[in-house]
């Protein structure tokens, strides 16, 4: 997260990745670690790194989804119900933070419009499509991690 200063492009794709690192915490320490984990994260990202932003997107939805992805795998059995509850997951966060965004700036919701099209709906889409991807994109890091990099980290204490 504290990278994120430096690249402008960081802005999204930062806290994206940092979420990815919790995962090694969730496979090799369990869910209980990894909150703590994401909680400290989140404190010295918002004092320590100079992109806000990036700081607001890791704490409102990637710096936790992928705890509550092995979660929801875990007890839900079912694909279709698993998609659906991360969905609701998704974009009750997404528009949790357009409104709390919103709300602490003032913006007027005219500003959201361009030639009459609504632009939050235009980017909750654009977004949902992220998301599957980003969620896919989980799966192949937990293969990876546990395939290559685990051994290669902790060698022969496993």
């Amino acid at each position: 997260m504290m990278v994120t200063s430096l690249f402008r492009i960081g802005t999204y794709a930062l806290p994206c990745f940092a979420g990815l690192l919790t995962i090694a915490v969730v496979i090799d320490y369990k869910c209980k670690w990894a909150f703590g984990v994401f909680g400290v994260t989140a404190v010295l990202s918002f004092f320590l790194s100079g992109d806000k932003e990036a700081v607001v997107m890791f704490i409102a939805f990637f710096g936790y989804y992928p705890i509550f992805k092995n979660i929801i795998e875990r007890i839900i059995k079912n694909a279709v119900v698993r998609w659906i509850i991360k969905l609701l997951l998704f974009n009750a966060a997404a528009v949790a933070s357009f409104f709390v965004v919103t709300l602490i700036l003032e913006i007027p919701a005219s500003e959201f419009s361009i030639f009459g099209v609504y632009l939050p709906y235009v980017f909750l889409l654009a977004g949902n499509v992220f998301f599957v991807l980003y969620d896919l994109s989980i799966n192949v890091f937990v293969r990876f991690y546990v395939q290559r990099l685990r051994n290669t980290i902790f060698g022969r204490y496993l």
